[in-house]
């Protein structure tokens, strides 16, 4: 008789790889709407990369008020616990409520608090990346990078550099990363998502990338890869929207496992869930059951999620002990906690 497989969901493991807004359920989507006497945008309705950025942007203008703001990182801390996250890593962006709900920085200690209260409601930890978009002016991401610094080791433990790869190179970028890494946070720019090589080696060379959001180009250049693996460089890779933006043709054609195979470290996240349809279990179950990562392969993705995570050492070693301890059964995990 064959065996069940393991329980993804009882499996620990770091989600470093979504944005706040972008991971909103939907239902909260319609009632915000419903709050703002318009329809709920169709946040799916999308063909390019440029269509899938206004799509963010329609969620993002329905949170209107600090309890909308509360409501979306506690959700999205729950889902993630639901999923088997001991930690995860939302990206957000302040300014992008500058003038609606106040100040950059009281944006930021808004959702420090609220995702540090649910985190510990649930037993779980979270920490905040925070990320400038590529198509604001470099002195606006600087400005925001040291907003970042003010935070860290309270909160804040990664900055990042999300919008437009193809319309915006990485380099402009650096002094803003230089003063992050300076605070002692982790570098985690996208590249290699619509870009290829060109963009990763600005990420690692301007901006001193620890981790990369996607990086899956990477695939396209042996030598890079080998640095990649040399380096320790982690990509955090979310095989789903990948598909959803056309970028991938099918899942089964993601390059993950060959990326892993080649020795590149990685991590599973679901970026956007609410654009792209799927969380954080719903990806881990896709490698198993389309990609064909084992449970060795899952428990190696899910250890590199912690080590490149931002989580306190504590938490970290707890992890990595109860990763080597993954059940076969949810049985033997009752005490779980379920939002």
């Amino acid at each position: 008789m064959t065996a069940a497989p393991r329980d993804l969901a009882l499996l620990p493991k770091a989600h470093l790889h979504l944005h706040l807004e972008g991971s909103m359920r939907p239902g909260t989507l319609a009632d915000l709407a419903a709050a703002a006497g318009v329809p709920a945008p169709g946040v799916r309705d999308y063909r390019t990369f440029a269509e899938f950025g206004a799509r963010y942007a329609d969620a993002v203008a329905l949170v209107r008020t600090e309890s909308d703001l509360r409501r979306v990182v506690r959700e999205v801390v729950e889902d993630a616990a639901a999923d088997g996250a001991v930690w995860l890593e939302p990206a957000v962006n302040p300014l992008a409520y500058r003038g609606r709900l106040g100040p950059p920085g009281h944006v930021l200690d808004v959702l420090l608090d609220e995702a540090r209260t649910s985190a510990d409601r649930l037993g779980i930890g979270c920490g905040l990346m925070v990320t400038v978009l590529r198509n604001l002016p470099p002195r606006t991401a600087e400005e925001l990078a040291r907003l970042a610094a003010t935070r860290a080791g309270a909160g804040v433990v990664a900055f990042g550099l999300a919008a437009d790869e193809e319309r915006y190179a990485p380099e402009p970028f650096s002094r803003a990363f230089a003063t992050a890494r300076d605070a002692g946070l982790i570098s985690a720019p996208h590249a290699g998502e619509l870009m290829g090589e060109a963009s990763i080696l600005g990420a690692l060379d301007a901006l001193g990338a620890d981790r990369i959001g996607h990086g899956i180009r990477a695939i396209e250049s042996p030598g890079l890869m080998a640095r990649l693996t040399a380096e320790g460089t982690v990509l955090d890779v979310c095989p789903t929207s990948n598909v959803s933006l056309g970028l991938v043709a099918t899942l089964a054609d993601h390059p993950l496992p060959q990326l892993l195979a080649a020795g590149v470290r990685c991590t599973i996240g679901a970026d956007d869930p609410l654009l792209c349809g799927t969380g954080l279990l719903g990806e881990y179950t896709a490698a198993r059951d389309v990609l064909g990562l084992d449970d060795d392969r899952l428990r190696a993705v899910a250890r590199c999620s912690l080590e490149a995570s931002g989580a306190p050492s504590a938490t970290v070693t707890a992890a990595l002990r109860d990763i080597d301890a993954w059940p076969d059964t949810r049985a033997t995990n009752a005490t779980r906690p379920h939002p």
